[in-house]
């Protein structure tokens, strides 16, 4: 006995929905995307001969510390109150009135961020220019 087979249909896949819809897609990529043009900020850093101040020259710095609890000190002087107006007169009266000095801000971790923008506030409103953020080296990862 003899079978017949059924002839085989070829089969086509259709592309031209396939190509619509990635067509579609690639315009809605194009169209939703936001071109953002980055900005470059060109920096001259200073430069500086190696060396140590003389030694009967000492160079006072001001240190504004802030504990994690926003508790500020002025070269380890702890404040009474934690209001910009407070820290703005330890400020006055370290500096005895030089905006010229160095300072540096060193914040705990853990320290809200209007607590560190206070100190910078009272900084900038005393016109001090050499602004210094103070960290800790990361321990390096195991």
């Amino acid at each position: 006995m003899k079978f017949r087979r059924k002839p085989r249909e070829t089969v086509d896949i259709n592309l031209a929905s396939l190509i619509d819809v990635v067509f579609i897609l690639l315009l809605f990529f194009v169209v939703t995307t936001t071109f953002t043009r980055e900005t470059e900020l060109r920096v001259d850093l200073p430069e500086a001969v190696s060396g140590s101040p003389a030694e009967d020259q000492e160079v006072k710095q001001l240190d504004i510390a802030i504990s994690a609890d926003g508790v500020f000190s002025v070269n380890n002087q702890v404040l009474p109150k934690n209001d910009l107006a407070t820290l703005i007169e330890a400020l006055q009266k370290e500096s005895a009135g030089d905006p010229h000095l160095p300072l540096s801000i060193s914040a705990d971790g853990k320290t809200q961020h209007q607590a560190v923008i206070t100190a910078m506030d009272a900084a900038g409103k005393l016109g001090f220019s050499h602004l210094r953020m103070t960290t800790v080296e990361a321990a390096p990862a195991p």
